[in-house]
């Protein structure tokens, strides 16, 4: 069996993170399974790579904070890149011959560079599956619904898609209903629940030793995700617990990620230097056995991130980003009103009010218990073996004369 797996990456490290576990999953799940992921993440050579997991690295197109969208590294245009990136992954699926697709988000791709893929798939190859893998939240209501009119998200579903996977719960958030999808797709919609990820077999007292933690010390674990726009909740968590250092006996260890700019990292470094009780890294795989020995976790409010935090039975202080999407407060404050975790609007983030949020989670001895779904790999695996009941084989049948059609030019 063979799948492909498209992973939608302009921002952060938060899809190639969700889209590995759930490969790493299926490929401890179904010894025939083979993957081949498409991604444009250039934290993807941080990761370690499971036997019979390959991956393509696609030019980088990043987008900012203000989410405008740019060549990183190439000095083409986001035309040209686009251009690039669209014929890399149709070369991928014509050679690889996938049975079943699975596309992190965005139904046509990046800035659609999916679609003529799609095209070919649907003419060629019409008894590939494709799967259309959510999260939980993808923004507001009012943006997702006209960016999904806007670019005929709807209608490339319901032509194009098989199933439509959400790896969260309608409890926290019905996107069925709040992103109004019609009675087609509704009923080609499931609810997986959401990811809980494996953790490696690292103790938590080998964790506490090697982080020097002294019997009756609390341990702290701050992380900003991928770290692109993470200086400002590091920065205020450092002026917060120099305010609340003396009330409680903690140590912290701050992930830094590793998209934070150097110039911010270097900076936070110095301040952190006048501390005595605080360790960093730039990056960990092992992000799951810190926040399993944490006692509080301070953090954005990205999927990744919170469902790993609730996963563990966390305590914890989120900060969602805002900008450029409304996702994170969406979900940092759903989970909130169901008193899963405390969250401090990124408007009133201060030293003040994160340091107050801190005290009250580490004064506070009830244990986070939730009745959240988390079976979504079990399920999600479930539905891909669903889609291919007998593993055939649906690839693209590879002849010259139907290469050269699409590469005039000899490669």
């Amino acid at each position: 069996m063979r799948l492909l797996v498209y992973s939608h990456d302009a921002f952060g490290l938060g899809n190639i993170r969700r889209m590995l576990s759930v490969c790493r999953h299926l490929l401890e799940n179904i010894p025939e399974v083979s993957i081949l992921v498409l991604s444009g993440s250039p934290a993807i050579q941080n990761f370690t790579i499971p036997v019979r997991l390959d991956y393509i690295k696609l030019p980088f197109l990043g987008r900012d904070r203000n989410g405008n969208l740019a060549a990183k590294y190439l000095t083409s245009d986001v035309a040209e890149t686009v251009q690039l990136r669209s014929n890399l992954i149709k070369t991928a699926i014509i050679n690889f011959k996938p049975d079943l697709i699975l596309v992190d988000k965005k139904p046509y791709g990046l800035l659609g560079e999916l679609k003529a893929s799609l095209d070919l798939l649907k003419t060629h190859a019409p008894r590939t599956k494709l799967v259309l893998l959510l999260r939980d939240v993808l923004d507001s209501p009012q943006v997702t619904i006209k960016e999904w009119q806007k670019q005929r998200y709807y209608q490339a579903i319901q032509y194009y898609y098989d199933r439509v996977l959400v790896v969260g719960t309608a409890e926290v958030f019905n996107l069925v209903k709040e992103y109004q999808f019609p009675q087609i797709i509704k009923e080609n919609t499931i609810f997986c629940g959401y990811l809980r990820k494996k953790i490696p077999k690292i103790s938590v007292e080998l964790i506490r030793e090697k982080l020097n933690l002294k019997e009756q010390e609390q341990l702290i674990v701050v992380t900003p995700g991928g770290g692109e726009d993470g200086y400002s909740l590091i920065k205020n968590y450092l002026l917060a617990i120099s305010n609340i250092r003396s009330k409680f006996s903690c140590k912290t260890l701050i992930v830094f990620g590793s998209e934070m700019p150097s110039k911010e990292r270097q900076e936070l470094l110095q301040t952190i230097d006048e501390y005595s009780n605080i360790i960093t890294l730039d990056f960990t795989e092992h992000l799951m056995n810190y926040l399993q020995s944490a006692d509080l976790v301070v953090s954005m409010a990205g999927y990744n991130t919170i469902t790993e935090i609730l996963s563990l039975g966390k305590k914890a202080v989120v900060v969602p980003r805002c900008k450029p999407s409304q996702e994170q407060l969406i979900r940092a404050l759903r989970m909130e009103s169901l008193g899963l975790l405390s969250a401090i609007a990124p408007d009133n983030l201060t030293p003040e009010n994160l340091g107050q949020a801190i005290s009250q989670q580490l004064d506070n001895n009830h244990k986070v218990i939730s009745n959240l779904n988390f079976d979504g790999l079990i399920n999600v695996q479930r539905e891909i073996l669903n889609l291919l009941p007998n593993h055939r084989k649906f690839g693209l049948p590879i002849n010259s004369r139907y290469f050269n059609s699409f590469y005039p030019i000899a490669i």
